[in-house]
């Protein structure tokens, strides 16, 4: 494992993180047991920063991280939640969620404590009601030790809040595909310049950019590569390339990406990528852009859906279509994942959309939701959506006799 200094306080930080958004699931819930085996394994090859949040997995990431924790793990990490920014009505709130984050992960204070998912006017809210004064005294008092935030907004708030309180660190979302997008590297630069630790999240574009078989427009470029490498690899390579960044995180909820994920952090460093590598990749990035229709990493935050559409899965599946040009394969696919057919039998069809907006203001990625989810309707159902029921119903059901 590879090791950076966080700028001002001097941690060494493993290159990699354990991000506990996307856990193994089972029944609809945390695997525990395979969770916790994944991030003390993690640990135990040389992870020490761990990530949680409030919201995550309907918010039993914290009480699964604290479990996972335990047996002398704790004393082996930094761990990094978040205060839920959105959620906050008054100043006596946020030492709320603090306490009550602190006895979920089961520990005495929170080593990265963020405020979550920051953009300018929440920045400005969370200021106006004393967000500063809350800091001062969590740190004072060893509740939390070193602040930071996480920014899904405009690089023009980006570079103010930065301005605003002397942080230790911040987390940005960054990919080939995101330099321009949210903080992108003006950011990471300007961050870097005034000495914040740059923790890097969505480093595969929730996942995107990692897919074993690109779609083949993409592999004919990685082909053309000296060095083989896997998508994974490629990317999350180019992130560690910036000296800039601190630690990337990645969502591990896979053993096989767990080990791939370790293998490359034991080589990855800054500067190592040559100049016709580097191209290769924004080749790359380039061809993305050009197939790919909703820029949805699959997040969730815009989840639950009041109308029960399951957005992420539409956009997922719509995603693929044109990335892989399948398109009968992913129409099925989408009509049984949709239908609940597989699942709990509760319709979840992009055209449930009433257009509430509600999911509009939770958007990270400033995704015109209820726009696109229009569009999944119009490709992806139809009046051959009957016809792909069926056959699934038909399917399904006789694998079960």
């Amino acid at each position: 494992m590879l090791y950076r200094k966080m700028p001002k306080n001097g941690d060494m930080l493993s290159i990699l993180g354990f991000g506990c958004m996307r856990l193994p699931v089972q029944n609809g819930k945390i695997d525990e047991d395979r969770a916790i085996r994944q991030i003390r394994h993690a640990i135990d090859k040389g992870v020490n920063y761990v990530d949680t949040a409030w919201p995550y997995h309907g918010g039993a990431s914290e009480p699964l991280l604290g479990k996972a924790l335990k047996a002398g793990y704790r004393d082996r990490v930094k761990v990094a939640t978040k205060l839920p920014s959105w959620m906050i009505k008054r100043r006596e709130d946020m030492d709320g969620y603090l306490a009550a984050q602190l006895g979920k992960l089961n520990t005495g204070h929170i080593d990265y404590y963020l405020l979550h998912g920051l953009n300018g006017a929440l920045w400005d809210t969370l200021e106006g009601l004393g967000v500063v004064d809350f800091l001062h005294h969590a740190i004072e008092d060893g509740r939390i030790v070193n602040a930071g935030f996480s920014f899904h907004g405009l690089a023009e708030d980006f570079t103010r809040i930065v301005d605003a309180y002397p942080w230790e660190f911040c987390q940005i979302q960054y990919n080939f595909l995101d330099q321009k997008n949210q903080a992108g590297t003006a950011g990471l630069k300007y961050a870097a310049a005034k000495n914040l630790g740059v923790i890097v999240m969505e480093p595969l574009r929730g996942g995107n950019l990692g897919i074993a078989t690109p779609p083949p427009a993409v592999q004919e470029i990685w082909n053309e590569a000296k060095t083989r490498r896997t998508p994974a690899e490629w990317a999350l390579r180019w992130v560690w390339n910036h000296p800039e960044v601190t630690v990337v995180l990645s969502g591990m909820n896979e053993e096989t990406h767990i080990e791939e994920n370790l293998s490359i952090a034991e080589s990855a460093h800054a500067k190592s990528l040559t100049g016709e590598e580097l191209e290769i990749v924004e080749r790359v990035g380039r061809k993305y852009q050009e197939l790919m229709k909703v820029d949805c990493t699959g997040c969730g935050y815009c989840m639950p859906c009041p109308s029960d559409v399951l957005i992420p899965g539409c956009f997922e599946t719509y995603n693929k279509m044109h990335l892989f040009g399948e398109i009968e394969m992913a129409k099925f696919g989408y009509a049984i994942r949709m239908s609940g057919i597989v699942g709990d039998g509760k319709p979840k069809y992009a055209s449930q959309c009433v257009e509430c907006g509600e999911c509009l203001d939770k958007c990270p990625q400033h995704i015109p939701i209820p726009e696109f989810l229009a569009k999944v309707a119009a490709e992806m159902e139809g009046p051959e959506l009957e016809k792909r029921l069926a056959f699934a119903r038909k399917l399904f059901h006789e694998e079960q006799k």
